[in-house]
């Protein structure tokens, strides 16, 4: 289900996984349109992508598992950006860490710009603070005992991420029971934070 703060908001969860090159090339992307008042993990939609330059070994043995022969034969960038830019346009983009997420898309699309921006992380920190073992996405899902089993697959893969990132977003949302602009004071970056209004004075 759908928290009642965010029914009637047209959202994005994202994840994406990185070929670990500098500028980074995104490998894996994972998006989960979210409309309505229900979420089902067929609705995710996932790619794989063969980057210009190579995976480097470091983030195919420690992070994400993807390797070189893994995206081969996939799609380059251009051959496939038509088809997502559609699926996160005009969207609230959710994600955890969501300034990296929101950064790497917008090199790789340069002409989208969310509406808003909520990181479960931030959110994660302010709801639960002082947290023992750290906020990575995966301590989270351990510590809030998260059921990402409907997605097949491990962690730091695109989906997998996804799914969980939602999980988590939902979690936090029934503990905290923040309204829309408690919401994004604490979970959004601070361009997107509206500036307060001071009561008082003359008009």
């Amino acid at each position: 289900m759908v928290p009642n703060v965010l029914r009637g908001k047209e959202l994005a969860v994202v994840d994406v996984e990185g070929n670990g090159q500098t500028p980074p090339e995104i490998i894996e992307i994972a998006i989960l349109p979210v409309a309505g008042d229900s979420v089902h993990v067929d609705q995710m939609r996932s790619w794989l992508i063969r980057p210009k330059q190579p995976i480097t070994p470091i983030v195919t043995r420690k992070v994400h598992r993807i390797k070189n022969s893994d995206v081969a034969h996939s799609p380059t960038w251009p051959e496939i950006s038509d088809a997502i830019e559609p699926v996160l346009a005009g969207r609230v983009l959710i994600a955890h860490n969501a300034i990296v997420e929101r950064r790497v898309i917008g090199d790789h699309l340069p002409g989208w710009a969310p509406p808003m921006v909520l990181d479960t992380l931030k959110l994660a920190k302010a709801v639960w603070p002082h947290l023992a073992g750290g906020y990575a996405l995966d301590k989270l899902v351990t510590h809030a005992q998260l059921d990402v089993t409907a997605v097949t697959g491990h962690r730091h893969r695109a989906a997998w991420d996804t799914w969980a990132a939602w999980q988590l977003l939902t979690r936090l949302l029934d503990e905290s029971a923040l309204d829309w602009d408690e919401l994004v004071r604490i979970a959004a970056p601070d361009e997107f934070v509206p500036p307060k209004v001071t009561e008082g004075g003359l008009w």
